[in-house]
């Protein structure tokens, strides 16, 4: 009797865990939706803003966070605090996650910059637009995705949350899911939403959810 021949035995390959990006807009401030207010600093947020953070600290209940981070502007930071009040991390600030630099414009009424020429650029061609006296959206799109690239280096596996502004937020989301610059406008990112990116290293980022305000965060792992 032959004895049979033994057989390599597959042994599973190990996927590696994902990085959870959580990509949170700031709440609403007293000039949402009016002004330009970039990096000027003084603003904080509205009643309904404070609303909007408890919010995001409350769907996230469930979901271990292994980071919070924030830009530095007031706004941003406040929205940040109920999260980590729930989580007992520290808020580290992070100049990557900073509001664009809107230069001359900063600060000026969203009425006032639609009429003017320029503002079809900023729209429609706006991997061609430079802020006067500012950052170009390029440069923006450049400057989050490294700092978001180095966070998720920094907790890889781990789930991280970074509290930002609408446009760089815009960019990320758009970088992640292959779509050109100038398409980016066409993302929406209300106030006190949550954007979710999956990150692992060597592959193409995975983009788990945009623009979210209301369903709880922390089935978002079950999806990596």
């Amino acid at each position: 009797m032959t004895a049979a021949t033994p057989t390599a035995q597959s042994t599973p390959l190990s996927t590696p865990q994902g990085t959870l990006l959580l990509l949170v807009r700031h709440g609403e401030t007293p000039t949402t939706g009016t002004v330009l207010p970039g990096r000027a600093p003084g603003l904080h947020l509205s009643e309904r803003g404070r609303v909007q953070a408890e919010r995001v600290a409350e769907r996230l209940t469930g979901l271990r966070v292994d980071g919070l981070y924030s830009s530095p502007l007031e706004r941003a930071r406040e929205t940040a605090e109920p999260t980590r009040a729930c989580t007992g991390l520290e808020v580290n600030e992070n100049a990557g996650l900073i509001e664009c630099d809107f230069g001359e414009w900063t600060g000026a009424a969203l009425a006032s910059l639609t009429v003017l020429p320029e503002w079809r650029t900023v729209q429609h061609t706006p991997s061609a637009f430079r802020f006067p006296g500012g950052e170009s959206f390029t440069e923006m799109q450049e400057r989050i995705v490294a700092a978001l690239e180095a966070l998720c280096a920094a907790h890889a596996g781990g789930a991280v949350v970074c509290f930002s502004h609408a446009d760089p937020i815009k960019a990320a989301v758009a970088h992640a899911l292959g779509t050109p610059l100038d398409l980016f406008q066409r993302i929406v990112i209300s106030p006190g939403s949550v954007s979710a990116i999956s990150y692992v290293a060597g592959q193409a980022p995975a983009v788990l959810m945009v623009n979210s305000t209301s369903e709880p965060l922390s089935g978002l792992r079950a999806a990596l």
